[in-house]
């Protein structure tokens, strides 16, 4: 007589979800003590890739604000008598018929010092050098004005200055109309300039214009650095035309740069210590892994009446590992999603605070949440093979 063979029952995607998410629902505080590992490993990698992401985005949008036209003209090195060369009072001049060009503007160094009062030591300067600036400086710089007003034909003649915020926070003025020593005649704020980041030096000076300066400070008229600004496409034609039209007697005198180079590099380089950082982000993650596993393992030991149990009443080997398997990953994943929101909380916290664009990479949350997946199968592995290897018999016997 034929006899049928009995073959277990397949477990639907829902009987795995339900019976993965047993132990998970019958020790609730177990399960956010263990997912609290991973929370924190992936939270740490979210949080740092995306707030490298969100510097980036700034510093781009700075990029994208203040140009990368701009070229700055300083005197070089004269060869034969090993001084700092001059630049020809004409140069701005004759920079700014060169095709392409749109604005120049132009500052001179000063010899004076720049004090509140004369009760100051004039050796003491704060690290704020006075600079006479032409009217159109601001426009090339893509400035603006804080407070006040800006250097004009009108005041541009008279004991007026304009100071970049720095050299005002250094002074201690925060609004036009109080008074500072430039030299031995006082001079009147009449302006504060907002940040400048293409343009540090300025930031740290105190601006006069270029009639006053030659008339009560004893100014040459050769400007020390020149600013031009031209169109995109004719940057690098312009940057090699430069230097014969600034001097066309030593044109080797003259040096060309890119101020906006500095903010590119910065931008280019924001990721550099981000690995350092994701590595430890990582470790912790492991350590979560490790946490998750040891979990898996304790429920095995804990558990074992139940999967004797279950094989007795027909579930195969294979059914009590996709078992351990399924939760373990499920353990994983609700760490891993809070990570996710605790990582993108914590970048969103660090962009505001720092008038930053909020950035989350898509691919850091994929690349984060699959990494808890994958670690939740490592570390589900072992426990669910050996649950699968429990003997019935000695499981029952045992519980």
């Amino acid at each position: 007589m034929r006899r049928d063979r009995l073959t277990p029952a397949r477990l639907g995607p829902r009987d795995v979800l339900h019976v993965g998410s047993a132990g998970l629902r019958t020790r609730p505080i177990r399960v956010v003590l263990s997912a609290l590992g991973i929370a924190l490993g992936i939270a740490t990698m979210i949080a740092v890739v995306g707030i490298s992401a969100s510097s980036k985005a700034q510093l781009l949008q700075q990029l994208d604000r203040l140009g990368t036209n701009m070229l700055t003209i300083t005197p070089g090195q004269d060869l034969l008598s090993g001084k700092t060369a001059k630049l020809p009072k004409e140069a701005p001049g004759m920079i700014g018929r060169i095709p392409g060009v749109e604005h120049v503007g132009a500052t001179g160094d000063l010899q004076p010092t720049v004090r509140r009062s004369e009760k100051i030591p004039e050796s003491d300067t704060s690290g704020i050098t006075v600079k006479a600036a032409d009217e159109d400086l601001l426009k090339v710089l893509r400035g603006t004005v804080d407070a006040g007003t800006w250097l004009n034909a009108a005041n541009g003649r008279y004991p007026a200055v304009v100071l970049g915020h720095i050299a005002a926070e250094r002074l201690g003025i925060t609004t036009p109309g109080q008074q500072v020593l430039i030299g031995s005649r006082y001079f009147t704020v009449i302006g504060v300039l907002d940040p400048l980041p293409l343009a540090p030096e300025i930031e740290r000076s105190a601006l006069v214009g270029w009639q006053a300066a030659s008339a009560l400070l004893g100014f040459d008229g050769h400007p020390t650095q020149i600013y031009e600004r031209s169109t995109d496409a004719s940057v690098d034609t312009v940057r090699g035309l430069i230097p014969r039209t600034a001097d066309p007697q030593a044109p080797n005198n003259v040096r060309v740069t890119d101020p906006s180079s500095a903010l590119q590099a910065k931008a280019a380089t924001e990721g550099a210590f981000t690995n350092l950082l994701l590595g430890l982000g990582g470790v912790a993650l492991l350590v979560g892994g490790v946490g998750v596993a040891n979990t898996m393992i304790i429920s095995v030991l804990e558990r074992r009446h139940e999967i004797g149990l279950r094989r007795s009443l027909g579930a195969t080997r294979g059914q009590v590992r996709i078992q351990f398997v399924t939760e373990s990953l499920l353990l994983s994943g609700l760490g891993g999603l809070a990570g996710v929101v605790l990582g993108a909380a914590a970048t969103y916290v660090f962009a505001a605070s720092g008038g930053m664009p909020w950035v989350v990479p898509l691919w850091a949350v994929g690349g984060g949440f699959a990494a808890t997946l994958l670690i939740g199968s490592v570390a589900g592995l072992y426990p669910a093979v050996r649950a699968a290897r429990l003997s019935p018999t000695l499981a029952l016997h045992a519980g």
